[in-house]
């Protein structure tokens, strides 16, 4: 297949696939699998037909850290995945975004309340009673310009196209909002598009030094970042297209990341999303788990996020509550073309999974393996809340 061809179905298959959600399927109530029982599991989920090419979960508890893998990083290459692979971590670079907005918050440069008319006054008058709270916890009614004509006719055209991630929200300046702000939930990749801009109006700082201040640093993430381009850095997952039901397509360079940006275009690695989510979900960035930020941010709405992850999902703001079958734990999940992400940690940050995924699995291309994976997910959360380790 030529490169232009595959950069075509790439763009196709991830232009279907960015606003794919999931139902959620609990299994029964039952005692937490073995080390022994979720590799089989893990390997029967690479191996089915239509798997991914490979999958590699980080169970940390107080005790220590435990790595389950299957498959290969590199079909080509026959290597297993690794924690300090690179990898697209799709949404869950959301949380990041939340990371910088709630600190800023705690740092009294941002409120909740503050509003787009107040930060962002250049925005279509439309939404200008917006707040952040909202846009945090997808209660804002601003349309998806990942949905929008303008922006996927230009990604068809050239999945590399360098877009100006500050100009994102272009796209849809001329429609109204979808609903008045804070009366429904429906995620758009718009929201975080505009966190991020919130924040660098209030510092006059670019959002990159935002998150190397405020999220890299304090959380000692070395290998993260915030890339433009399509170019991914070694060792990294090889995410991989499985849609067609014929050999894996390697898909991780395909589409550049300035047309993401705050909504989905970090770099990062196992070992970093577990440090990541041990502190974010623990509050450690923002005054700690009794701190009065995390308790605005814990404030729970019905909504999942995307994909669905494990169990009964909630939303907060920037994260969200899965209630399985063996407890809670709080996180954000993510896909992109070639990747599927879960990170998730109790609600003390003391105990964490992060579960990496190197091909996309939605509910509209693969319902089958959405479900499974799901199960296999809420599986983990059950090893990481209730095993011995």
């Amino acid at each position: 297949m030529s490169l232009r061809r595959s950069r075509l179905r790439a763009a196709s298959v991830l232009a279907v696939c960015l606003t794919a959600l999931a139902p959620a399927t609990a299994g029964a109530a039952d005692d937490p699998p073995s080390d022994r029982a979720l590799q089989r599991q893990l390997d029967a989920f690479v191996h089915r037909t239509g798997g991914p090419p490979g999958v590699i979960a980080v169970l940390r508890t107080e005790k220590g850290t435990r790595v389950v893998r299957a498959g290969v990083a590199d079909v080509g290459a026959d290597r297993p995945p690794g924690t300090d692979d690179h990898m697209r971590i799709a949404s869950t670079a959301k949380a990041f975004s939340g990371a910088v907005a709630l600190t800023l918050v705690d740092h009294r440069a941002l409120r909740l309340d503050d509003t787009l008319g107040q930060r962002l006054p250049q925005l279509p008058d439309a939404w200008q009673s917006v707040t952040l709270r909202q846009l945090l916890s997808h209660t804002s009614g601003l349309p998806d310009y990942s949905r929008s004509d303008g922006f996927l006719d230009e990604l068809r055209a050239d999945p590399r196209h360098h877009f100006d991630s500050r100009r994102l929200l272009d796209y849809i300046a001329d429609e109204p909002l979808l609903f008045k702000p804070g009366t429904q939930y429906r995620y758009s990749n718009s929201d975080n598009i505009a966190v991020a801009l919130m924040a660098e109006a209030a510092t006059h700082r670019p959002y990159e030094d935002l998150l190397r201040e405020f999220v890299y640093a304090p959380l000692r993430l070395r290998s993260t970042s915030l890339p433009q381009g399509y170019r991914m850095p070694k060792p990294y997952l090889h995410g991989y297209d499985v849609s067609q039901g014929a050999a894996p397509e390697d898909v991780s360079e395909v589409i550049g990341m300035s047309g993401v940006w705050a909504s989905g275009g970090i770099v990062s690695t196992p070992a970093d999303m577990t440090r990541f989510v041990r502190g974010y979900a623990g509050g450690r960035l923002y005054g700690g788990p009794a701190g009065p930020v995390v308790a605005q941010q814990r404030q729970w709405v019905e909504g999942a996020s995307e994909p669905a992850g494990p169990g009964r999902n909630s939303a907060g703001l920037a994260i969200f509550r899965y209630e399985t079958r063996c407890g809670v734990v709080l996180g954000h999940t993510g896909n992109t073309l070639g990747y599927t992400q879960l990170i998730a940690a109790t609600p003390d940050g003391r105990r964490s999974l992060t579960f990496s995924v190197t091909a996309q699995i939605t509910q509209s291309a693969d319902a089958d393996g959405l479900r499974k994976m799901r199960a296999l997910q809420e599986n983990f959360v059950c090893a990481l809340l209730r095993g011995k380790n």
